[in-house]
Parts: structure tokens; sequence; C-alpha cells
């Protein structure tokens, strides 16, 4: 009797429908090349993104309840719950704990892991955006901007930050909007080098609302401003994490760890 077999991408979601194009969308149809055997479901798990989306745009996202209630509808045999998030923080905590509280009982689920969970994840995805900028000089710098979390899985951002110095980048700084290492921060170590010019971009999966807006903004305390007002030319780099290949294969292979466990 052939089995069926089911994975769930999940994702926070984004209002920018050409960056949805470019990652959420892109990694739905990689899982599906490389899974042929299983029916792929996804779930955004922000809410006022998928109202937002469907007041819009007329476009409906199921949420991870909806998801979860299609999966049981499919009545598969085993499912592989996959996110998009960076972290295991509390996104993460509180996707698992909602897949487990909607699985049917007799479902074995198995869960991916998120992108940096591994040192050899951190390394490989830095390694990734380090030959996306290759070429800069010694007058310039790289300012990557990540979320941030009042989890202590946030502490993977300074770590992050400490690895690239170790990978001999002291240009090449980690940041993030909500948490530590703060734009502050990040403005204080770069003075001490001799950088004139900032590149700033996104470490998200989706270059949505705050590369576009926190990151890149026109308003008085985007980062771009702030690095302005401290005297430095920005250029900024509107694309997600999800956008580059090397990155959605590390998803891939989680998933691929997930449904040998």
């Amino acid at each position: 009797m052939t089995q069926k077999k089911a994975i769930l991408l999940v994702s926070f979601g984004t209002s920018y429908l050409d960056s949805k194009k470019k990652t959420i969308d892109q990694i739905y149809a990689d899982a599906a090349d490389a899974f042929p055997d299983y029916q792929i479901f996804q779930a955004w798990t922000s809410r006022m993104i998928l109202a937002l989306l469907k007041s819009r745009d007329n476009i409906h996202i199921p949420s991870l309840e909806e998801a979860m209630a299609e999966i049981t509808a499919y009545q598969p045999d085993h499912l592989i719950v996959q996110p998009t998030h960076l972290i295991n923080g509390l996104e993460n905590e509180v996707m698992k704990h909602t897949v487990s509280e909607h699985a049917p009982h007799h479902l074995p689920v198995v869960f991916g892991t998120p992108l940096l969970t591994t040192t050899e994840d951190q390394r490989n995805v830095l390694n990734c955006l380090l030959s996306e900028y290759s070429t800069l000089s010694s007058d310039e710098a790289l300012v990557l901007m990540g979320h941030g979390t009042t989890h202590y899985a946030n502490a993977v951002y300074a770590a992050l930050d400490y690895m690239l110095k170790e990978m001999g980048h002291p240009n090449i700084f980690m940041g993030t909007v909500e948490a530590y290492p703060d734009l502050n921060t990040l403005i204080s170590q770069i003075k001490k080098t001799s950088a004139k010019r900032v590149h700033l971009c996104p470490f998200m999966f989706v270059a949505g609302d705050h590369a576009n807006h926190d990151m890149a903004g026109k308003q008085k305390d985007s980062w771009k401003s702030l690095f302005e007002s401290a005297g430095y030319e920005v250029i900024c780099h509107i694309k997600g994490l999800g956008e580059y290949k090397e990155i959605r294969k590390i998803y891939l292979e989680h998933l691929k760890k997930a449904a040998a466990g």
C-alpha cells in the first residue's frame, strides 16, 4: 500500500508580493521538485499579513490552523513540518505547539530545523553572503540587519558577528532591529574602522517591511537615514535570504534530514 506523505512549509509571511515570489514561492517550488512523492502544503503565521493580502489583493494563504485542517482531511501517513524561520526562537516554539495541538493523535509529525540551527549552518549562510559581497573595499562596511527577539536564541546574532570577525571580515557587521546588537552598537563599532561607505542588507528570509522601511526608508529613524546622519554614504540592497539559491539549499537539507529521521 502506497504511503501518503505530506510536507508543511511554514513562514511568517510578507505583504510584499515581489519578495513573496522570490522567496516563499521559490522554496515551495524547490521542495516540490526535491520531494515529488510528497503533497506540499503551506501556512503563514502572521494574521495581520494574511488579512492584508485578503483585503488588498484577494489572495488567500492558509493560516497554520487552516493548513492543519487541510492536512487532516488529506489523511497522510506522516507529516514533516519545515519552517523558513531563521532561529529557534518564539515564533518557532509557537509554531510547533500549534501544529502539535491541531495534528490528529495518530499522525507522526517531524519538525525540520530553522536556518541557523548549527554552527555549520551559520558558517554556510555567512559564506553565501560573503560570496555576494566579495568586492568590498577597505573603506566600505557591510551591515546585515536581522530581526532580533527577546528570546534567548537572539544570542546567535552576536555569535554571527563574532564569526564574521573570526573569518577575517572586520568590516562586516551583524545587527538587529529589535534586540542586540542594536543600531547604536553598530555605528559605534563602524566608527572604529576606516569605512566611509556602508552597505545595508536585510538578514531575513524575505525583504519585506523591515527591509523597505526600517532599513531603507526615508524617515529620519531608518537605518539608512541614521547612518547618513553619522556621515556615511549608504547603499541599500533589498534582497531577502530566501532569494539565495544556496541558502534555500540549506533549508532543503534540513528537510531531507527530517524526512530521513
